[in-house]
């Protein structure tokens, strides 16, 4: 039999998409004393910008032993496709923090289309789908994000936070008129390209508005 794809171990009888039980166990929820706006473990003032009235994620990012969204995540968008069908399995089985059901709507964080032209998919925007059949509300793919925008995954924090605000728009003929918007991503970094989504979103006249990623990342 084959080893986990994840330890080298065994894989037992909860393996899932070649990861055991032992490995899909690491997907450890953030601490429970967390800020409600951006989802990390401090006290006072939140150390990143915020543009919204709510966020959180559903697991640390670097949680577990392997460290498994640091591992599921970079091989999914290299086309990981039964990780990446096991991890929405999962994360369609999480509980959702009650802000999300106050939404009238859901989107998702968006990918540059030369980046989804090459994965195929977009990770966010499968998970924004998936959570707004689950909440009931009605999914929008609201959010563009301009081809000339460089790639966030690997790059370092000053990177990151240096995306510009035109960087990310709302579809041209989009109207929000005060609707409460749910922001969906895959993982939730510096947080440079929530605030650009919301940023954008307000400007074209959402009301209250929620971030909700499926990782966050964590200070070390």
């Amino acid at each position: 039999m084959f080893p986990c794809r994840g330890c080298l171990g065994p894989l037992g009888r909860e393996a899932q998409a070649g990861l055991c039980g032992r490995c899909w166990s690491g997907l450890v929820p953030l601490p429970e004393e967390r800020c409600p706006r951006c989802a990390l473990p401090h006290g006072g003032t939140c150390p990143e910008p915020a543009a919204w009235q709510w966020g959180d994620a559903l697991w640390d990012y670097h949680g577990g032993r392997p460290p498994l969204g640091a591992l599921l995540v970079p091989a999914i968008k290299r086309g990981e496709l039964g990780w990446k069908a096991a991890l929405l399995d999962r994360a369609g089985r999480a509980p959702l923090p009650a802000f999300a059901w106050e939404a009238d709507l859901v989107c998702s964080a968006p990918t540059s289309w030369p980046r989804r032209w090459s994965r195929g998919f977009d990770l966010a925007q499968e998970a924004a789908a998936m959570f707004a059949r689950l909440l009931g509300k009605p999914y929008r793919p609201l959010l563009r994000k301009a081809w000339f925008a460089q790639i966030q995954a690997g790059a370092g924090s000053g990177r990151r936070r240096s995306l510009p605000a035109k960087a990310v728009t709302v579809r041209r003929g989009d109207r929000l008129d005060g609707a409460g918007v749910l922001v969906v991503d895959d993982v939730w970094t510096t947080g440079t390209t929530l605030l650009r989504c919301a940023q954008a979103l307000k400007r074209s006249g959402a009301g209250d508005l929620a971030v909700l990623a499926l990782f966050r990342s964590l200070p070390s």
